[in-house]
């Protein structure tokens, strides 16, 4: 029996979500510091970071409104498609009716060519 524990996969996933967190907080620090040596204040490098996040963060919010916005269209499109009634007409269907067999219309006239008197 194998005594060794495993870690789990949302373990796993956790770990290396933490991974890649830290290693976007130290590219923006390292683009913080390269402000500040450009002659930026500190205060003035924390508040372009912040813009450029939230520009982001907006532009996000702005592609999945309008995402949802298609999404909920093709929905309600879809549910008129299937409630509607494509064809109005009754339908003509083959059948026996009083004539014989043969195409009828719903009101129970027999639509195709027949003459009853030329049956054998």
């Amino acid at each position: 029996m194998n005594t060794t524990t495993r870690i789990s996969t949302a373990e796993r996933l956790g770990r290396s979500f933490g991974r890649g967190w830290r290693g976007y907080l130290r590219r923006e620090q390292r683009v913080a510091r390269w402000l500040v040596t450009l002659g930026v204040p500190v205060g003035g490098a924390a508040a372009v970071l912040w813009i450029v996040k939230l520009a982001v963060l907006g532009v996000l919010l702005y592609s999945a409104f309008w995402l949802a916005l298609l999404l909920v269209f093709a929905v309600i499109a879809a549910g008129v498609m299937g409630n509607a009634e494509l064809d109005d007409e009754p339908q003509t269907e083959w059948r026996t009716g009083p004539l014989g067999f043969g195409l009828y219309h719903p009101d129970g006239s027999r639509i195709d060519p027949h003459d009853p008197d030329a049956e054998a």
